[in-house]
């Protein structure tokens, strides 16, 4: 039985204007929604302008609780269209900072949230010195329209985290990013289809544009099935709303026939979890 639901991601070019990023984001998710789209992501972080290119202890006026204006702001339009939005934000938790993601649902409440558990520090992705590792774990969280993981950005690269997920029973995992520097994207492509293949589940990735002379996001925002192929192709660089429909009755089938996960063997893989010396 087929259970198809259209899902979208929002590429939003953020300024250093926190109140024209919000507006736009309320009007690409409006947009989408009205298209059909049930499960609609925003970028990472995509309510400010990409603070972590540099290191800076002023950008730390910039984050907010989960009942700060933009998780509020959200939640109102989520209400509002009947969807769930996966909203990223620079979260602050008492006198810690994560870089975080709330799952919103139709009713306007809190599904559950993710806070990014590996946090790169390069040149201009210097997010180590704003975020701490994330201390959720690996929720799967029920939305009425299926489960939904998050990993963002730099979480891709670590197969852990998606593995964890799918054993929770994720049907999507729906990863923001800020990947900028259009010839490495398809390495993030690649990395992105193994993941949804040998997990057997679908990916939306959704990627900021914009950015700056020295590091310009380029978007390709796009939805992996979960036998490693694309549902369409990907976005193109400019703002704008990326729509495909998903079918979550696909993940059985394509688990029945890549049975990567009925043959794995957890007991051989202890030395997974060894702390490093």
């Amino acid at each position: 039985m087929e259970k198809i639901i259209k899902v979208a991601g929002v590429q939003l070019a953020s300024t250093t204007d926190k109140a024209y990023n919000l507006k736009r984001a309320v009007d690409l998710i409006t947009i989408a929604a009205e298209k059909g789209a049930l499960v609609i992501s925003l970028p990472q972080l995509f309510a400010n302008f990409w603070f972590p290119h540099s290191i800076d202890k002023a950008a730390f006026a910039l984050a907010e609780p989960a009942d700060g204006e933009t998780v509020s702001l959200m939640r109102g339009l989520s209400e509002k269209l009947g969807i769930v939005i996966v909203c990223p934000v620079f979260e602050k938790s008492g006198d810690d900072y994560f870089n975080s993601a709330f799952v919103l649902g139709p009713g306007g409440e809190i599904l559950g949230s993710y806070r990014k558990v590996h946090v790169p520090q390069i040149p201009m992705w210097e997010e180590a010195s704003y975020f701490k590792g994330g201390d959720l774990g690996f929720p799967v969280i029920e939305t009425p329209f299926g489960r939904i993981g998050i990993q963002l950005c730099w979480d891709i690269f670590f197969p852990e985290g998606m593995r964890a997920l799918a054993l929770g029973g994720a049907e999507l995992v729906v990863a923001p990013t800020a990947s900028a520097f259009v010839h490495s994207s398809e390495r993030w492509e690649r990395a992105i289809r193994a993941a949804a293949h040998s997990n057997g589940l679908y990916i939306l990735r959704v990627n900021r544009v914009g950015g700056s002379p020295d590091q310009e996001f380029y978007g390709k925002s796009f939805c992996a099935r979960p036998d490693g192929d694309l549902t369409d192709e990907p976005g193109g660089p400019s703002e704008g709303v990326i729509l495909t429909k998903i079918d979550l009755a696909e993940i059985t089938r394509v688990r029945n026939e890549w049975v990567f996960l009925r043959d794995r063997r957890p007991k051989e893989y202890s030395k997974l979890v060894e702390e490093k010396n």
